[in-house]
Parts: C-alpha cells; structure tokens; sequence
C-alpha cells in the first residue's frame, strides 16, 4: 500500500491501463489515425478494445457486467487516460450516466443501461440549453405526458459525446411548480430516435460537443429515470462524482503536460547549457511539481472523504468543489508554462504541448464552471448573494 493507500491491486490496474495507452495510443501517429488527424476525440476503435479489456466497468457492480470497483477506481481510470491522451472522451459522460443509474434507476433500466456502458457502448447525458447553461433550473425543453409516453420538444447544447452515443439521459421539463427547479425529469432518449438531430459544434479541441434539436421525440413512459417531476435534487446529488472525475481527467493531462515539459527541458540546450539547469526555469519546474503532489492528495483524500461519507453533506460538496477547481486550473497553469518555457516550440503542433493548451482549458468550463463551483464553496460556508447584490 502506498502513501496514497492505494492496494496492490489497485496500483497495478493504474499501471495496466498506463501500458495500455502506451501500446494503443502512444504515439502521435497511432492518435491521429484513431482520430482522423485530431478532428475526433472519440475514437470507437479504441473504446471497443478499452472495453474488451474490462476497464470501462471497473466502477459498475459485478451484477450489471463491471468488476465492483469504487470511485478510487474509476478515478485512477480517468488519470491514466487522460494522462495517455487516450481519445476515449466518451469515458467520462457514459460514467456519469452510469452513477446516476446506480442512484436512481430501477432494476430493469440498471441492467440494461450499466451492463451497456461495461461493454462498451458510449453513452451521453444532456442538461444544457442555449438560455440555460450554470442556471440548469432555467431548462425550458419540455416533454408532454401523453397516453403513449412523452413528446419531447426543444432544443439542447454542449452535450459532450452525443453524436458517439447510443442513448442521452436528458433533463427536460415536464411540468412547472412554485420553484424553477421544480418539474425537471430525467428520460432516456435513444440517440436514433425519429424526430432528434444532433450537430457537433466544432471546438479548439474537435467536436466534441453537440446541438441536439428534438422534433415531437416520442420516449415510452419508462424512459423516466429517478422521479418524475424530482430531478434536480436527483441531479445536484450526483454532481460530486462528476466534479471528481473531471478533477481526475485534469490532473492526467497535468501529469502528462510535466512529463513532456521536464523531457523538453532536460534536452534542449541553450548557452551550453541544459535550459532546465536555469534558474528561472528550474524553479518554476518545482512549482509545477508542488503543485502536481497537492492536487494529487486533494483529489484522493477528497474520494476517502466522499466514500466513506466523512463529515457532512455540505462538507462533502465543498471539498468536491475544491477539487475540481483547483486541479483543472493546476492543468491549464502547467500547459501555459510549457507554452511559455518551450518558446516557439510551445506553440508548434509538432510538440504537442500547444495540444495540452487546449485539452486544458475546456476542463474549467464543463462539469460547472470554476465560477460557479467558487460560488458553490462560498456558499457552504454561509456567503451567498441577496437579490440586491445580484442586480
């Protein structure tokens, strides 16, 4: 057991999946063939061996087709492929589905849904809309309740991997109540569905976000996950997991980000000299270091706390919060050096750190904005706005 009380099993599944991106994907060759010369970051060739190997259900109870591991887990999953710059993007929405359906689903829809995200199948949820992106009470894409099931019409957007998927977990509106927040479902939408379009929104990084636009979809009436009416507070209890594995993904890419850096530093020579042997690098390559070891121990003690249900609700947010804030500005913190450090060279496409630019920043939008999780961390500790101070 080592320092971070990881077992020996679980150390030697985050080497097996490192060695797997080694061999699949370590090259920038092998990438852009998986990825048609970057334009994807979800490459279904390289999902399906991912699969094959049972690492997508390493978090899914052994009943639903996973091996019944935990959220240390899925996170050192989420590390070593984010770090191996595996284009799997599909990983992480398909595993937040997949904690939703633990919470909420009932036991058919668990089977079918958890036992599909294990082999392979990638899987997307889709909250946000053009006039309802941090304020997710705002949705306004409505489903009817009709005799034959919901009719789903409205428009969604930055639905990570919705054109990859097989089926999208949508929140949608089914009714109104005293509160914003009131009368939000959860339905399970095929992605095939007669009525739904999807569009990629081409992005820095490719299109791996996309438009869905829903055109009288018609869902049975057991597409409802969870409570009808009910899924905000279904929503908000999921989110600590999301945060951690956005958390996770960033810390890989900041890890990788070093490595490439430190490799850089170590050989390129100037004045005779190594460039990492100056001080005004050298030092700043510490910093990075200080950093990488405190987002490391932040993310893992914030699992034990999550896990074993340490402290409070409101402390458990908090630390989840803090996480992803922290970590994900640590990654785009590190890249910028890099650019920075590498001069020319940092913004050439031949040495890839301008990719770990852009793979960084994205992170600090998705899973709810760093400002958004700092309002989120204020207010547990009773600061929060009045309607005077938000006008």
């Amino acid at each position: 057991m080592n320092v971070f009380g990881f077992t020996e099993e679980q150390t030697a599944f985050a080497e097996a999946v490192r060695e797997f991106c080694r061999r699949e994907c370590g090259s920038r060759e092998r990438r852009d063939q998986l990825t048609d010369d970057g334009k994807h970051s979800h490459s279904h060739e390289l999902y399906a061996k991912l699969a094959a190997t049972g690492y997508l259900g390493v978090a899914i109870p052994e009943e639903y087709g996973g091996s019944g591991g935990g959220l240390i887990e899925q996170t050192l999953l989420f590390e070593e492929l984010w770090r191996g710059i595996a284009p799997v993007f599909g990983a992480g929405p398909s595993h937040t589905v997949a904690g939703i359906y633990l919470r909420y689903a009932d036991e058919q829809q668990k089977k079918s849904m958890l036992s599909a995200i294990a082999e392979g199948q990638p899987v997307s949820i889709s909250m946000s809309e053009p006039g309802a992106g941090s304020d997710a009470a705002a949705i306004s894409c409505q489903a009817r309740r009709t005799d034959e099931g919901f009719i789903i019409n409205g428009q969604k957007t930055w639905c990570s991997n919705a054109d990859n998927a097989s089926r999208i977990l949508v929140l949608v509106r089914t009714s109104r109540g005293d509160r914003p927040q009131d009368g939000l479902t959860m339905l399970e939408v095929p992605a095939d569905a007669p009525g739904l379009e999807i569009r990629g929104i081409p992005t820095m990084i490719g299109a791996e976000v996309n438009d869905i636009f829903f055109t009288n979809v018609v869902v049975p009436h057991s597409a409802v996950i969870g409570d009808e009416g009910r899924a905000w507070p279904q929503l908000m209890s999921g989110l600590n997991g999301e945060r951690i594995a956005c958390a996770a993904q960033s810390l890989g890419m900041a890890q990788r980000t070093f490595d490439d850096l430190l490799e850089y530093v170590g050989q390129r020579e100037q004045f005779g000299s190594k460039i990492g042997t100056f001080q005004a690098l050298r030092h700043r390559i510490a910093d990075m270091a200080i950093d990488l070891e405190a987002a490391r121990t932040l993310i893992y003690t914030t699992i034990r706390r999550v896990e074993q249900e340490l402290g409070t609700d409101i402390e458990r947010v908090r630390a989840t919060s803090m996480a992803k804030v922290k970590i994900t500005e640590v990654a785009k913190h590190i890249a910028l050096e890099g650019v920075q450090m590498m001069g020319g060279y940092g913004y050439a496409l031949e040495y890839g750190m301008e990719q770990h630019l852009r793979r960084s920043i994205a992170p600090t939008i998705y899973a709810g904005t760093n400002e958004i999780q700092r309002d989120i961390i204020a207010g547990t500790y009773g600061l929060r706005p009045n309607a005077r101070a938000r006008g």
